[in-house]
């Protein structure tokens, strides 16, 4: 527990924040104000927070008062001072006998220091401002700067919505944030008087730096969420590479994208990246429905489709060449929601434009590189890994099974293991040459997925078996029972990650089946 004091003015709304927030284990041990009539009191109060009252006398300078200030403060051992709304400038002995100080402005200093600070905002005209934690030195707003937070400027704020807005959304989170880090003991406080600095622990450059700031804009407002009771809008990163964000759409008659639509067509953009020969890929609720790849983009388009035509209605196509008119003729003939790919022919999009609601998407520079990093909004946060870039090669397998997989196997097993990557774990994939049987999603169970996967092969596939085929399945066996029910279902080939405990009995059950099992060393989960 860090013990910190609050020094306050008026309402104190960033103490009572980090008292009830704790940050870092800082605990505000006293409240501090010169006015007895400020509400801050009546908050801390309700907290069990100590509060103390010096008010200035008739008369008494700033030392004189400063110094009865500091004597009430030593009886509490605060390691920190946190000042909110203190509006008597501190003098040189306060900032020098106190421990160290810090202070929030609402604005970017060095940018508008001073009262008035919204105001000043508005009249320069920026588009950013936000606030700014310092250490307190004598010299008003000028103190080494400890951490920020940016707020955009609207062309219709005034002083009074700006000023609510870099509270919550700007001094809510900066002023913990800081404290937690001096609680944390990540903020070091190197020289004397006017000559400090302030260093925070590991704050380098990198593929995960330790502070993170990125802009955003909102490019559309979507007709609703995931839901029609979910309101919803699209914003674009300021480094959008080959996406569905900014992609032009090509059939003006056609309503809007979606929410769902631009979740779908991610996702579908995603997988067909994945391949060099002609592929393409149908997607429904972010998984594939099929995937296919062969010589020609409207072979590949028709053997996708027959993995689960059923389940392609009212779905997402997406290719990785220019769509042709061949191509374009065979997605008319059932229903589709979007296609994209880049670029198309212009008999593809006679085709495609006779289609009122069907959204076409031209993916600029597809060829370029994807972000690296790709991230999970969570409540209070997000979680950012690198994307899944892993691609296995015949040579990387490990062979298991007393049964080698034949070269055509082994090119199968390559394509389906780019296909799983794409699908929500559980995952379970059967694949022929370069195309989709059948596909397991999103089971809690790994042997349910296998018997979807089989379910999905035998009923909805047309002109396609699981006899003979290859699995992927995303991640180990905990037992022989998958392998057993992909047995039954006619699977001839598995690759797997490997590394249960349980894997010499899985590898058993392959061996008394007589099929041939390859291990990848890596698994290929994906949650969202």
């Amino acid at each position: 527990m860090t013990p910190i004091a609050g020094l306050a003015g008026n309402r104190g709304r960033n103490l009572v924040r980090i008292a009830d927030r704790a940050p870092g284990g800082a605990e505000l041990s006293v409240v501090l104000t010169n006015d007895a009539d400020a509400p801050v009191l009546d908050a801390a109060t309700e907290r069990g927070i100590p509060t103390e009252v010096v008010e200035p006398e008739d008369g008494e300078s700033r030392g004189n008062h400063e110094r009865r200030l500091l004597d009430r403060l030593d009886e509490y051992d605060a390691e920190l001072v946190c000042l909110d709304g203190y509006m008597r400038v501190l003098t040189e002995e306060f900032v020098d006998a106190a421990p160290p100080t810090f202070n929030i402005h609402p604005s970017l200093l060095p940018a508008f220091p001073g009262i008035d600070a919204h105001e000043q905002v508005l009249d320069a005209d920026v588009d950013v401002t936000g606030c700014t934690v310092h250490l307190v030195t004598e010299e008003v707003d000028a103190g080494p700067i400890v951490t920020q937070e940016p707020v955009a400027v609207y062309t219709d704020d005034d002083s009074a919505s700006l000023k609510e807005r870099v509270l919550h959304e700007a001094e809510f989170a900066a002023y913990p944030r800081a404290v937690r880090l001096f609680a944390e003991g990540k903020l070091t406080i190197e020289g004397e008087g006017d000559e400090r600095e302030v260093r925070v622990a590991g704050d380098r450059n990198g593929v995960f730096p330790t502070r993170r700031v990125r802009g955003t804009e909102r490019t559309a407002e979507l007709r609703y969420g995931e839901n029609p009771h979910q309101s919803a809008a699209l914003y674009a990163d300021a480094d959008t590479r080959a996406s569905v964000v900014d992609a032009p759409q090509l059939n003006p008659g056609a309503k809007n994208l979606s929410y769902n639509n631009y979740n779908d067509a991610d996702g579908a953009l995603g997988l067909v990246r994945e391949f060099d020969e002609p592929a393409a890929a149908v997607i429904k609720h972010t998984n594939p429905a099929g995937c296919a790849t062969a010589d020609t983009l409207a072979a590949a388009y028709e053997d996708a489709l027959a993995t689960d035509p059923m389940s392609a209605f009212g779905g997402i196509v997406a290719l990785n060449r220019e769509c042709d008119e061949a191509t374009a003729e065979r997605i008319v003939e059932s229903f589709k929601e979007v296609v994209l790919a880049p670029g198309y022919t212009e008999d593809a999009l006679v085709v495609l434009r006779g289609e009122d609601n069907l959204r076409v998407l031209d993916i600029e520079e597809f060829d370029s590189d994807p972000s690296p990093l790709v991230e999970k909004p969570l409540a209070g946060g997000r979680l950012i890994q690198e994307r899944d870039e892993q691609a296995i090669a015949p040579e990387d397998l490990e062979i298991v099974t007393e049964r080698e997989p034949t070269d055509a196997q082994l090119e199968t097993i390559c394509f389906a293991w780019w296909v799983i990557k794409h699908v929500k774990s559980n995952a379970i994939v059967f694949a022929d040459g370069t195309e989709t049987v059948g596909i397991g999603m999103g089971q809690v169970s790994r042997v349910d997925a296998v018997r979807l996967a089989a379910m999905k092969a035998d009923e909805h596939a047309e002109g396609k078996s699981a006899a003979g085929a290859v699995m992927a399945s995303d991640a180990f066996f905990p037992f022989p029972d998958g392998i057993e029910a992909a047995v039954d279902a006619g699977i001839e080939a598995v690759v797997q990650p490997g590394g249960s405990v349980n894997d010499d009995d899985v590898i058993a059950a392959a061996d008394e089946a007589g099929i041939a099992m390859v291990h990848t060393g890596q698994r290929a989960f994906r949650h969202d």
